[in-house]
């Protein structure tokens, strides 16, 4: 967790052209041979590679510079073009250039080309015509196309974990998966989101993402803010994580659907449930029909720390993991598989 990182700028360069061969054809007793500087070859592209192997963006380098294309030889012999650079990238990373996205790499193996080789040069050979039987002219490779981008990674889970500090995320993550988040008695425990996958005996994987905590106002970059709201923008469904021992934990459930709402437009409307935690406490017992009552969304009390009830989140989990399958497959798209 202490490398993870969701963003980066990066200065890309394409790879230069060869320049042009120059040279004329000798052999014995062949005077006036003619020309025969061949062309140099292209440089080598900058491409960006979604893996769905990597997790983080800590291994980007802040610059890359694209192999360069061979000069042109004699004997018409045309330079060899640069190799691909293939830089690899987590899936779910977003591609900026002066503000504006310019890719969105969602899918495990898409490209982008980051930045284009130079052309290369023109051997003497490629200026022969009959007014001039004995160019001299051949010229350089171009040089390669160079760019500034910003990296922005978004978590790509199924759902998302959402709630307030000390709401018990974290410890049901590790009840649920075999994901290790820190788990500890102090707020801000989850620096970084971490993502659990929950196996099913047909061999389905759900990916559930543990978002760090929000707290009122986050939505002008309070505390986490920001840096954290937009990896729940690309989760399908959430789970609210409400402290049942607390005064009035409805109360929790506005601010966090207000936060979500004023990052994003929509976002609070999105399929959810409600996940009352630590049901375990006799407060809790008795805050759970109160929070009912005050709510429209389902409720599912449970345990984290004991396993109570953890089955009936495990079966509507993937309920809604079903559903948003239907819901691609039936609008032609591929759903996002683990």
């Amino acid at each position: 967790t202490r490398y993870f990182v969701d963003h980066r700028k990066v200065r890309v360069v394409g790879g230069q052209g060869g320049g042009g061969g120059h040279s004329f054809y000798s052999e014995p007793r062949k005077i006036f041979g003619g020309p025969d500087g061949g062309n140099g070859g292209d440089g080598g592209h900058v491409i960006l590679k979604a893996d769905r192997q990597m997790k983080s963006l800590s291994s980007v380098l802040p610059f890359y510079q694209g192999f360069h294309g061979e000069k042109g030889g004699s004997k018409n012999c045309y330079g060899a073009n640069g190799a691909y650079m293939y830089v690899k990238v987590p899936v779910g990373t977003l591609v900026k250039e002066d503000g504006k996205v310019v890719a969105d790499l969602t899918q495990h193996g898409e490209e982008y080309v980051a930045a284009y080789g130079g052309a290369g040069g023109k051997g003497n050979r490629f200026f022969l015509s009959n007014e001039n039987r004995a160019p001299t002219l051949f010229t350089p490779g171009e040089p390669g196309q160079e760019r500034v981008l910003h990296l922005e990674l978004k978590t790509t889970a199924h759902a998302g974990l959402v709630g307030f500090p000390n709401a018990g995320k974290s410890s049901l993550l590790r009840a649920i998966s075999n994901a290790k988040p820190a788990v500890a008695a102090y707020p801000f425990t989850t620096l970084n989101p971490h993502v659990g996958i929950v196996h099913y005996q047909d061999y389905e994987q759900v990916a559930v993402a543990d978002i760090p905590g929000l707290i009122k106002g986050a939505h002008q970059n309070k505390g986490l803010g920001m840096a954290f709201l937009r990896h729940i923008e690309r989760c399908r469904f959430l789970l609210y994580v409400v402290d049942l021992s607390v005064p009035q934990p409805w109360i929790q459930l506005q601010d966090l659907k207000y936060e979500l709402e004023q990052y994003k437009k929509g976002l609070s409307e999105r399929p959810c449930v409600v996940i009352g935690n630590k049901i375990d406490l006799a407060q809790s017992r008795i805050n759970l029909p109160l929070l009912k009552e005050q709510i429209d969304d389902r409720v599912i009390a449970l345990s984290a720390l004991t396993g109570d009830n953890l089955e009936e989140l495990l079966l509507h989990l993937r309920e809604l993991y079903d559903t948003y399958v239907k819901t691609e497959q039936s609008l032609g798209q591929s759903p996002v598989k683990w």
